[in-house]
């Protein structure tokens, strides 16, 4: 029996210390880093960057790129690269300013119109890369290419201005707390997207397939029909991209969309080393689509040239691969060779 002398003199158990939970300083390293950047272009230039008008605009603008770079998140859940995506958006802001002003549709019909465009892109791209068994970098680079090319003929490579002002109303023309209220469009597809991907089976699936096509075959899964469905909710999101687009410009330029590709690629990747590491997520592509956009807005407030913003972008894409392997070493690749 242990007497209260031996009590006192019995050396006390040390507590442990506590700790960061596991991964958190990675979760976060790049919303700190956007913070930081932030506060600099503040202090640098505190009547022009760090104004309402300035982050009014910034989160109007980058809600076009928000959508689509959500859009090819999704097919490189499942282990696709999908080129097309630039190229559908302005197919899709073409078609609803062609079909409104050259042809007189409802911008309601015409809208829709668009989004079934970019619907059927993604579907195409889908059916060729199943059923064909051709590698989507390759088809979607050549369905991406068609679809600049259609793109150029029905608008007879010019501007096409004029769309009916009804839509600017529902992507800038009305807002909410001061924001353009096609923010809010983007931010609730950011809530749905990160819904579907974290907490359905669908979404499980999805990141089976991506990890290992193989292993998803013989876990009953339906491979194919996984690729295709993601594909095509790529093409979709980047319809709804390209209509946004056309509302806030009020006119459809058939040659932007290749402008698109490299800042969105550069948003996906250095998102997936945020909020849930090693994995593309929605959270972590806000993140990166709003951190890329603070530092293009900081530097051409300080003068830069505009070749310093195909420097960033290209920058930033490289260094968010390189980062988004090591987030991953000795786990399943981020980047979509599924086997």
């Amino acid at each position: 029996m242990t007497t209260t002398a031996e009590k006192s003199t019995a050396p006390h158990t040390a507590r442990p210390a506590r700790r960061l939970p596991a991964g958190l300083p990675s979760r976060l390293a790049l919303p700190a880093v956007w913070v930081v950047t932030i506060v600099i272009f503040s202090i640098l230039r505190p009547d022009t960057f760090a104004t309402s008008a300035n982050w009014s605009s910034m989160l109007s603008t980058q809600s076009v790129f928000l959508i689509l770079t959500l859009g090819l998140i999704v097919p490189l859940t499942t282990g696709d690269i999908d080129l097309s995506l630039a190229y559908t958006l302005t197919l899709s802001s073409v078609t609803v300013a062609v079909l409104n002003v050259n042809h007189g549709w409802p911008i309601g019909f015409a809208i829709v119109a668009a989004i079934l465009v970019g619907s059927a892109m993604g579907l195409l791209n889908g059916v060729l890369a199943t059923l064909c068994r051709i590698d989507p970098i390759i088809v979607t680079l050549g369905t991406g290419t068609f679809a600049y090319g259609v793109t150029l003929m029905i608008s007879g490579s010019s501007t096409v201005p004029g769309i009916d002002v009804a839509l600017s109303d529902w992507t800038v023309g009305n807002s909410l707390l001061g924001i353009p209220i096609q923010f809010y469009y983007a931010l609730l597809a950011v809530v749905v997207l990160w819904y579907v991907m974290e907490f359905t089976t669908l979404g499980r699936r999805m990141l089976i397939v991506g990890r290992g096509r193989s292993v998803a075959r013989l876990s009953g899964l339906r491979v194919d029909r996984v690729r295709v469905g993601a594909l095509v909710t790529g093409g979709t999101l980047a319809g709804v991209a390209g209509v946004m687009y056309a509302g806030t410009s009020g006119s459809a330029d058939p040659t932007s969309g290749p402008s698109f590709l490299l800042p969105v690629f550069a948003g996906a990747f250095l998102g997936a080393t945020a909020i849930m590491p090693g994995r593309f997520n929605a959270w972590g592509t806000l993140v990166a689509t709003y951190f890329l956009a603070t530092g293009i807005t900081g530097l051409q407030f300080l003068g830069a040239e505009n070749y310093v913003q195909q420097l960033f972008y290209g920058g930033a894409l490289v260094v968010a691969v390189g980062l988004s392997q090591l987030v991953t070493r000795g786990s399943a690749p981020i980047s979509g060779s599924a086997a």
